[in-house]
């Protein structure tokens, strides 16, 4: 039996032509294309999805993704763009249909998206996060009938999101983030979203499998806004080592290294 934590699990489904590439590459996803932590065989690991839900109408700047920003008042990434997504809960139940439900309850009880109208077609294996203990599941969609969305609870999230991957794969609004404990990623800057870590990881990966990105200047480094900066720091239960610890983490899903 496949484990959907390790391996790729797709499904058949008619997608739009724009969309077909990606759903081809998710086929076969190597989890040491994602990150380097691969969820170890430890009941212990605890299972959580987040849903890289795509649209696309035929418009010019189709598709797009559905983003979420982190209120600043959560101890954990606070005022981060992410995936609406979060952790399983024991009614969602087991294997990838398991998955697939924490994702949609997730994102319902964020955006107030219909689930209903949205199709799953894959779902990629699994990143560890060490520092939590987190095995997250991208589960890929199709929105096939775009509801609408708006923040539910603002104690959760500050605000919702459409991005297009047109604006996405644009080399003007790719850089290298900067992080002030010395690590830099992907991100991206979209409007005035500031996208990065996790996520910007994700989006990355998400281009280059379904041939949508463009090549990019990696030597444009910045620094992440200082709003971020100081949401990340308030909490001074975490000591630094421990902020550095995780951005290590987060950073990994791209080139991950020391800046010079």
């Amino acid at each position: 039996m496949r484990n959907p934590l390790k391996t790729s699990t797709t499904f058949e489904v008619a997608l739009p032509e724009r969309l077909a590439p990606l759903a081809k590459a998710s086929r076969e996803v190597d989890p040491t294309e994602l990150s380097r932590f691969v969820p170890p065989d430890d009941p212990s690991v605890r299972k959580s999805a987040v849903l890289i839900l795509l649209a696309d109408d035929g418009g010019s700047h189709a598709p797009d993704v559905l983003l979420t920003e982190r209120s600043f008042e959560l101890r954990s990434h606070p005022g981060q763009m992410s995936f609406p997504g979060g952790r399983s809960d024991d009614e969602d139940g087991e294997g990838a249909e398991g998955l697939i439900r924490t994702a949609l309850r997730e994102a319902e009880e964020e955006t107030g998206l219909d689930p209903s109208g949205v199709e799953v077609f894959a779902i990629w294996p699994a990143l560890w996060v060490p520092v939590s203990n987190f095995a997250v599941s991208p589960v890929v969609a199709w929105w096939r009938e775009p509801s609408p969305v708006a923040v539910v609870d603002p104690a959760e999230v500050a605000s919702v999101h459409r991005v297009s991957i047109a604006k996405l794969a644009d080399p003007a609004n790719r850089v290298s983030c900067l992080h002030p404990s010395g690590f830099t990623g992907p991100a991206f800057l979209v409007d005035d979203l500031y996208i990065w870590g996790f996520t910007a990881g994700l989006l990355d990966k998400m281009l280059a499998l379904a041939g949508w990105a463009v090549p990019w200047d990696t030597s444009n480094v910045v620094p992440l806004p200082d709003r971020l900066v100081e949401a990340a720091w308030r909490n001074e239960g975490q000591r630094s080592h421990e902020l550095r610890r995780l951005t290590r983490i987060e950073h990994d899903l791209g080139p991950g290294e020391d800046a010079q």
